[in-house]
């Protein structure tokens, strides 16, 4: 069997750093983790192949070599969905379909004549099993049922193009505790944290390390201290012996709750480890659209300043922040600036509240015959799928007063200063120079140094960086780089009409 795995292309997004990586000459932030996984549960007389759009083109010699397309998709990426089951259907070639956006919408594409739903460790098998014993193929694969990961292979790393992505993609665990009313993974994964033994993941970095990639890791759990217990007594010794013995090889960044503020001996042990930063869903300051949308790990707790303890320990933290809350009043855009600029999260993902299928918010939309159109699976195209409380077009406008005001030059390099006051990084192992970090300054020279309009602001951060924070020079360069990404997508650069 041939089967050729196709991930769609992603549009550009806050999240996607399109314009920062032509800075270190990559083509993509992370690599398929999703396909590479379902790779590794086929058969292994199978032959496979990968294309991810977001780093090379399909050809029409690769569809017409397969006997089956594997396609996995979130909604984001929908508009790519669509053109490459176009060229399928000219190809005459059959898809098999999995992934978030088929597990939610598979009755939208009928054109797909097989969909492995929910979790591939469960659903895949069934499906191979009936191809192998020549049964009729069902169209739909799906269980009510959640993985036992202990049964998930080491990644198919091996079939990526590792020098076009930022950095590698690791998975822990998989489903949250809690349950947010605008959040669709307890839905997709359940409320139960499922994880890997430490011993997949030691095999797992020892395949990375085997492959020579050396740098960053994504570990891609939606709340990777979902389970504090086996997060400290097993899993994070196990990585920093791990690290240790070879030399620091990796740095990983991960995504969080805000009670990881609560644990002085997790956060040490996160950064032995060689954990880099965090992203934390902070959505709001307003204690009231916490408590409505039922947030309750950021409840009644000084958000500030679990944030302050967090980078104190080392750990840099980017978060996400939400507007459009029905409790919201005006006043909420200006707390969500002062909040933002006052707390150093230089990537500070704001969007409008949008209500994805089968979340509470969503059945409360429906229930309130609220919902508009579909949501685009994107936080920050300046869309929402309901009709809010507020009057929508002071809420954009609001919207868009945030954004301004965090991310023009001025403000931006302000709140990256007012990190690098607070943030103590804690080096791990010996760091040579990296020829990524050189070319990056180059290019940033030249392009927010001598041609962009913010150019004055650019230098006078140069400048306080070099005079009272040397050591975080590197760091400097990145978030300069980030900053000319953020700019671009939310369009505040000149010659760019905004959203």
């Amino acid at each position: 069997m041939k089967v050729l795995m196709i991930y769609p292309k992603y549009p550009d997004t806050y999240w996607s750093f399109k314009h920062a990586l032509k800075f270190i000459s990559k083509k993509a932030a992370v690599p398929p983790l999703g396909l590479i996984t379902v790779s590794a549960m086929l058969p292994e007389s199978w032959q496979k192949k990968l294309v991810d759009l977001n780093i090379e083109e399909l050809k029409n010699k690769e569809l017409a070599w397969a006997d089956y397309v594997f396609l996995s998709s979130m909604y984001v990426q929908k508009e790519s969905v669509d053109d490459i089951l176009a060229r399928c259907r000219e190809h005459a070639v059959k898809v098999i379909a999995g992934g978030p956006l088929f597990t939610q919408e598979y009755d939208n594409y009928p054109q797909i004549d097989h969909f492995i739903l929910n979790e591939a460790e469960i659903t895949l098998p069934l499906f191979l099993s009936d191809l192998a014993n020549g049964a009729p193929l069902k169209r739909i694969y799906r269980s009510d049922e959640f993985a036992d990961l202990s049964v998930s292979p080491v990644p198919d790393y091996y079939l990526l193009n590792r020098k076009a992505y930022a950095s590698m993609s690791l998975q822990v665990s998989r489903g949250c505790p809690f349950s947010c009313d605008f959040c669709e993974i307890t839905t997709l994964l359940g409320h139960k944290v499922r994880m890997k033994s430490k011993e997949q993941i030691i095999d797992e970095l020892e395949t990375l390390y085997k492959l020579n990639w050396r740098g960053l890791i994504s570990v891609v759990d939606d709340n990777f201290i979902g389970n504090k217990k086996v997060i400290k007594n097993e899993l994070l010794p196990s990585m920093i012996g791990w690290m240790k013995q070879h030399r620091h090889p990796f740095s990983f960044n991960a995504q969080t709750s805000i009670n990881l503020a609560d644990d002085d001996r997790l956060l040490a042990m996160m950064r032995e480890a060689g954990f880099t930063s965090t992203f934390i869903g902070i959505e709001t300051p307003v204690e009231e659209s916490l408590q409505s949308c039922h947030k309750i790990q950021n409840e009644n707790r000084d958000l500030l300043e679990n944030v302050k303890q967090i980078q104190k320990a080392g750990l840099q933290v980017s978060g996400g922040f939400i507007v459009g809350f029905d409790s919201d009043t005006f006043t909420v855009f200006q707390r969500q600036i002062e909040f933002i600029q006052k707390s150093g999260i230089v990537s500070a993902m704001v969007g409008l509240l949008n209500a994805p299928k089968n979340t509470r918010l969503y059945k409360q939309m429906e229930a309130e015959n609220r919902l508009t159109v579909d949501p685009t699976g994107s936080n920050t195209d300046f869309t929402m799928n309901f009709v809010p409380k507020m009057n929508k077009q002071k809420l954009l406008d609001g919207y868009r007063h945030i954004i301004a005001n965090i991310y023009t030059e001025r403000p931006y390099y302000k709140r990256v200063r007012e990190l690098f006051r607070n943030y103590q990084p804690v080096k791990m192992g010996k760091k040579g120079i990296e020829y990524n970090r050189i070319k990056a300054f180059a290019k940033s020279i030249f392009v927010l140094g001598l041609v962009s309009e913010g150019r004055l602001e650019y230098w006078k951060f140069m400048g306080w960086t070099v005079l009272n924070k040397p050591k975080l020079l590197a760091e400097a360069i990145t978030f300069s780089v980030y900053g000319y990404h953020f700019r671009t997508v939310y369009g505040l650069r000149k010659g760019k009409a905004p959203n």
